[in-house]
């Protein structure tokens, strides 16, 4: 994820930065909730040291995650740290949960107190859920009621260590995430994905009717249902750019060694940097030897999930939206995507239609922006979802 102030590349078909602060000066919302594999979370923060469950307050009371008893503790007014058993969660995507100071506690142990809104954000190839991390408490402050669901997908992030069967698709990766929100007993009433999140995200409509909500909104980011046409020649292709990646040593000395070796192979500075930004140190500091770095995602599935994207065809959800669907497509003004009029004609079409079907489709499109919209016009994106939280908040109110 790009460090503050330096430039994103505009020319790959992926979406991963160093996630810099997307509003400068926006303090964090007092609420941020970090899980591997939980349930709804109270209004608390979740702090980790190491996988110990750390506590300051001497009045917390213990729970227990049902069905597997993991050990949990919830503190009033405070922060909680928890790691459910990776045993007994074997198989469930990582995840962050960033919940508006205003979220209140919520179990099917108490029914009494109706379940947030939640909105789950989904990342593209070479992401991971960290990329929204700031948009989503950008998000949870304005909107203190909802919770964000930020998730690392298969091969990515924090759950490239999860062993995933194949094969690696949009369909396997959007049954990962349906999978994790039943389990968590989460009923989503936005699905936000960018790029490969997006096709997820419209997998996860023709999936299933639960555990998602009616209605659902889903957003989808610099995407089109159908073929994925790349950028000019000349720019940095992601397919490239794997093959690339799986054909360099695991282990390398130095992360500049991964950055020359891109640009002396034809990519971008700024992609290469980028890239770069995806190895973790796998030598203890302070060892003795030559430090050593190694990858944090596993290339040969997210060659897999690619190739997927570039395949897979959803428009029939588009052109035939289920009943409490609304359907919004973005297109970035500079994207590296090459939307083509057949493309957009079919969008405009589909509003119609769904107009007549009790669903939506809509177009939007986001001025002063490349590919990676949260990153380059923050603002802007943020006030066009925003609409969509102030609608489902006003419908919610009322249940």
């Amino acid at each position: 994820m790009a460090a503050a102030g330096a430039p994103l590349p505009r020319a790959l078909s992926a979406e991963l930065r160093w996630d810099p602060p997307l509003a400068a000066g926006l303090a964090p919302p007092r609420q941020e909730t970090r899980a591997r594999a939980s349930w709804p979370l109270p209004r608390q923060e979740i702090v980790f040291s190491r996988g110990r469950l750390i506590s300051t307050n001497f009045n917390s009371r213990s729970l227990l995650c049902p069905p597997c008893h993991c050990a949990q503790v919830a503190l009033a007014d405070a922060k909680i740290a928890y790691q459910a058993d990776p045993d007994k969660h074997a198989g469930v995507l990582a995840y962050e949960l960033v919940q508006g100071n205003l979220v209140q506690w919520n179990s099917f142990m108490d029914k009494s107190i109706p379940d947030p809104p939640t909105a789950v954000l989904l990342h593209g190839i070479l992401g991971s859920g960290k990329n929204w991390g700031s948009f989503a408490k950008r998000l949870a402050q304005e909107f203190p009621m909802w919770q964000f669901l930020l998730v690392d997908l298969r091969c990515h992030g924090d759950s490239a260590s999860i062993k995933k069967r194949g094969p690696h698709t949009v369909a396997s990766t959007a049954f990962d995430v349906l999978k994790l929100i039943g389990q968590l007993r989460l009923s989503p009433r936005v699905l936000v994905g960018h790029s490969f999140g997006g096709k997820v995200a419209l997998s996860m409509v023709d999936q299933a009717a639960k555990p998602l909500a009616r209605p659902v909104r889903v957003w989808v980011l610099d995407a089109t249902p159908g073929k994925v046409r790349s950028g000019l020649d000349g720019e940095d292709h992601p397919a490239e750019l794997i093959d690339f990646l799986r054909r360099m040593p695991v282990q390398v000395n130095s992360k500049q060694e991964v950055v020359d070796a891109l640009v002396k192979a034809k990519f971008s500075v700024d992609v290469a940097r980028w890239v770069a930004t995806n190895l973790r140190r796998s030598s203890p500091s302070g060892s003795r030897s030559s430090p050593s770095y190694s990858w944090i995602f596993n290339l040969n599935g997210i060659s897999e999930m690619y190739k997927s994207y570039e395949d897979t065809n959803l428009w029939r959800i588009v052109e035939n939206v289920p009943r409490g669907v609304h359907i919004n497509f973005l297109k970035a003004e500079r994207s590296l995507h090459r939307w083509a009029l057949e493309d957009l004609q079919r969008i405009h079409t589909a509003e119609e239609v769904a107009a007549d079907e009790a669903g939506g489709v809509e177009m939007h499109v986001l001025e002063d922006a490349g590919h990676w919209v949260h990153a380059d016009n923050p603002d802007g994106l943020f006030r066009i979802l925003s609409s969509t939280f102030r609608i489902e908040t006003s419908l919610r109110g009322r249940e």
